[in-house]
């Protein structure tokens, strides 16, 4: 009895630590936009948010068999939803609540302008956001998660990066110079310890521009990155 009792308590544990965390991140252009962030709720819901802490949408992930799999598209979320009322904090009256089981809180109207109405927590993963001293490259867009760091380019640094990002939860991403490739500037060059690499201008025309080498839906360190 203690034996299932125990397994229980560490089914629970594993459930309510897997949706603590950042599951995704999702990159546009090969890499030369930032898309978004997503969490994954204890029921498999997925939230996603913009760099700069609004949420986007969420739903249920599709199987990679369907159209749109690799975009990042989603399946309707058929629980409960709710949102805040009228008697809320003016920053975030009317914006979703609770998806199913995962609660949402928002930074209110009195917090600086760089944190007002973004999204604070999801679930017990806490959000912060740079501020209005910091960088112009990236002021304003997530700074932690869960106290863990976000990083971006800064606007002192390479034309073909600045702003970008540069690391999330310990992972690091470079991207190509136009000294690199003046065709696929911008693109992701590497993720953590994977390498990516892109057509270029002296290849066939039909696959200019295209990925070479790595791939777009890849899981590195626990977070799956999606390239498109």
């Amino acid at each position: 009895m203690k034996k299932i009792l125990l397994l229980l308590a560490v089914s629970l544990l594993t459930t309510y630590n897997y949706a603590q965390s950042l599951s995704q991140v999702s990159l546009s252009g090969g890499g030369i936009a930032l898309s978004s962030f997503s969490f994954t709720t204890d029921q498999q819901a997925i939230i996603r948010i913009s760099p700069d802490g609004n949420i986007i949408d969420w739903g249920m992930a599709l199987e990679p068999t369907r159209i749109g799999y690799y975009q990042g598209k989603l399946q309707p979320f058929m629980g409960r939803v709710d949102y805040y009322g009228q008697e809320a904090d003016e920053a975030y009256r009317g914006k979703v609540k609770s998806i199913g089981t995962c609660n949402i809180t928002y930074y209110g109207a009195s917090q600086p302008a760089t944190q007002k109405g973004k999204v604070k927590s999801i679930g017990s993963v806490q959000l912060d956001y740079y501020m209005e001293y910091d960088n112009d490259a990236f002021r304003g867009k997530l700074k932690s998660i869960n106290g863990s760091a976000v990083e971006y380019y800064a606007s002192y640094d390479n034309e073909s990066f600045r702003g970008k990002l540069k690391s999330v939860t310990g992972t690091a991403l470079t991207y190509y110079s136009q000294l690199d490739d003046r065709l696929n500037k911008g693109k992701i060059k590497s993720i953590g310890t994977v390498s990516y690499s892109w057509y270029g201008e002296f290849d066939r025309k039909e696959y200019q521009g295209s990925m070479k080498s790595g791939s777009t839906i890849q899981k590195i360190n626990g977070i799956t990155f999606s390239i498109w």
